[in-house]
């Protein structure tokens, strides 16, 4: 297993921690930029599912700690790997930083998932600035892989 190896993403969203933190665990709010459905709320000690309907895809979510406006710690996806939420407060908003680690794929396989996290989880935190700081819905997931 590649333990050292971390994917991390991160953006200044110029709202308070409370609503950016909101916008992770109430999937009222995630819904607007990043998956399309969702069986609840994200509680700790909790499984939900997750579902891109324009893709097919969902993906079972557990939750293993929250930290009231400071840290949702998740397992998830095919194979499962370790995806953190940290919440920071700045002067300007909230910066959140999402880490994503304990991938067991090794060479080229590695790279590509390493790639494909960089990038899905650098484009969830564009639509949720958009959508939390000027109310726009960017359809940035479902136009990154468009439908014939």
């Amino acid at each position: 297993m590649s333990s050292n190896i971390y994917v991390e993403a991160q953006m200044l969203i110029r709202k308070p921690i409370e609503d950016v933190f909101e916008a992770f665990i109430n999937p009222e709010i995630t819904t607007q930029f990043w998956f399309t459905k969702s069986t609840g709320k994200l509680v700790e000690s909790e499984t939900v599912i997750w579902e891109w309907e324009m893709y097919g895809v969902k993906s079972a979510v557990k939750v293993n700690q929250i930290i009231l406006n400071h840290l949702i710690k998740t397992e998830w996806g095919e194979p499962s790997t370790n995806v953190d939420y940290e919440f920071k407060e700045m002067e300007k908003g909230t910066l959140v930083i999402i880490k994503s680690y304990g991938f067991s794929q090794t060479g080229e396989n590695l790279l590509k998932v390493i790639n494909d996290n960089t990038g899905g989880f650098t484009t969830v935190l564009d639509g949720c600035k958009a959508y939390l700081e000027h109310g726009i819905n960017l359809n940035l997931i479902e136009d990154k892989f468009p439908q014939k």
